[in-house]
């Protein structure tokens, strides 16, 4: 296995502990840990670009680790922070829905996950890391809005980009690449 490999796989498996942190309401060594596991994705892209090493199975690895790491971090919020949870709920809800929505319409449209890692999508990370940490420490709230916003208009690319494609592209950087 790879060295990105590798660090997607461990990001995938940072989720248990995240997990376990939560619910034994850990709220800052949660934090630090997700913080670690967004380096990770960070990382990894960078390495495999860097040692030529990407590869559609890469693509797809990072894909899952993605959505199982946001998918833990909502539950393992909504456990340590319900009622920031609720109150920003229709933000919390978009970055999760761009999360899970374009996949969906990938499965039924190709029966199948896709994965595109869009220059939007990784402009869109780049805004809720930092946004997570500064929401759920309430230190301010507008850098997570913003990222909620920008999370929506990656979805909708990702969407487009499926409707408009005739099989599943992987690693498309824009709509505007679409044959």
């Amino acid at each position: 296995m790879t060295l990105p490999n590798l660090l997607s796989l461990l990001r995938l498996l940072l989720c248990a502990p995240l997990l376990y942190l939560a619910y034994s309401d850990h709220p800052h060594v949660f934090l630090g840990l997700l913080l670690f596991a967004f380096l990770l994705d960070a990382l990894d892209g960078m390495i495999a670009r860097w040692m030529h090493q990407l590869s559609s199975f890469g693509a797809l690895l990072d894909s899952w680790a993605d959505f199982t790491l946001y998918m833990t971090l909502g539950l393992g919020a909504w456990w340590l922070w319900p009622e920031i949870i609720e109150r920003e709920f229709v933000y919390v809800g978009l970055i999760l829905g761009s999360i899970v929505v374009p996949p969906l319409v990938g499965l039924i449209k190709f029966r199948q996950i896709t994965s595109y890692h869009t220059w939007l999508t990784k402009l869109a990370v780049i805004l809720t890391v930092p946004g997570i940490p500064l929401l759920f420490l309430e230190i301010m709230v507008w850098p997570f809005h913003v990222a909620a916003f920008v999370c929506l208009l990656a979805a909708i690319e990702e969407i487009a980009i499926t409707l408009a494609a005739k099989r599943p592209p992987a690693d498309i950087r824009s709509f505007w690449q679409v044959k």
